[in-house]
């Protein structure tokens, strides 16, 4: 009876899983792989700007010239497409996504927007997302699917002809690729943000309790 006693106390007192191990993973190997992309396909803009005006340091970017971006957005591309689909394949099927994402509404959005704003939103329970936070994850999610599809579309405009005519052609493809990317960024800047401001949660993500 001691023994059942102590467990159930120990079960009690015992840190709460908040993220676990497949998604600490894959958030970390999907984080590497979105700031390579970034600075790589900064050095790839720079070789044919979008905008006159607009060109980067070199200090933010990664390749040192045309090919070598190239080569380093290809290769983090590979590795975004392969943990980003096992991340949403898997975050579909454990119903993950369905818990922590929805339901979403207009009211419940600007009520936590302006409680954030006015600091007095709750934080004390880091396994479930207020209606900014769903919002959030939920538009990137889908940011990040158009941001994969568009670059295919530049990628390999012959091939994939069907899905760059969806997207109005090579040049705009171009366009959705460059804001989809600047999107990621401001999300980003807002996430780590967040993570400065409740540590708690970058600590969850690091060692899930």
């Amino acid at each position: 009876m001691a023994s059942l006693a102590a467990t159930e106390q120990h079960t009690a007192t015992a840190p709460k899983v908040i993220q676990p191990a497949w998604v600490r993973l894959m958030h970390w190997i999907n984080a590497v792989a979105i700031i390579l992309m970034i600075l790589s396909g900064l050095q790839i803009y720079n070789a044919s700007p979008l905008f006159r005006s607009l060109t980067f340091s070199s200090s933010i970017t990664l390749g040192g010239w045309l090919a070598g971006g190239l080569l380093w957005h290809f290769a983090a591309m590979w590795l975004l497409m392969i943990n980003g689909l096992a991340y949403l394949i898997t975050g579909f099927a454990t119903g993950r996504f369905k818990k922590k994402l929805l339901p979403i509404s207009p009211r419940g959005v600007i009520s936590d927007a302006v409680a954030a704003l006015t600091f007095k939103l709750s934080h004390d329970d880091l396994s479930k997302y207020n209606q900014v936070q769903r919002l959030l994850y939920a538009g990137i999610i889908v940011v990040g699917i158009v941001i994969v599809l568009s670059g295919l579309s530049i990628w390999k405009p012959v091939q994939f002809q069907y899905l760059t005519a969806l997207f109005g052609g090579y040049d705009i493809a171009r366009y959705v690729h460059f804001f989809c990317m600047s999107t990621i960024v401001a999300f980003l800047t807002i996430h780590i943000l967040l993570a400065v401001l409740v540590p708690k949660s970058l600590r969850a993500m690091i060692i899930g309790r």
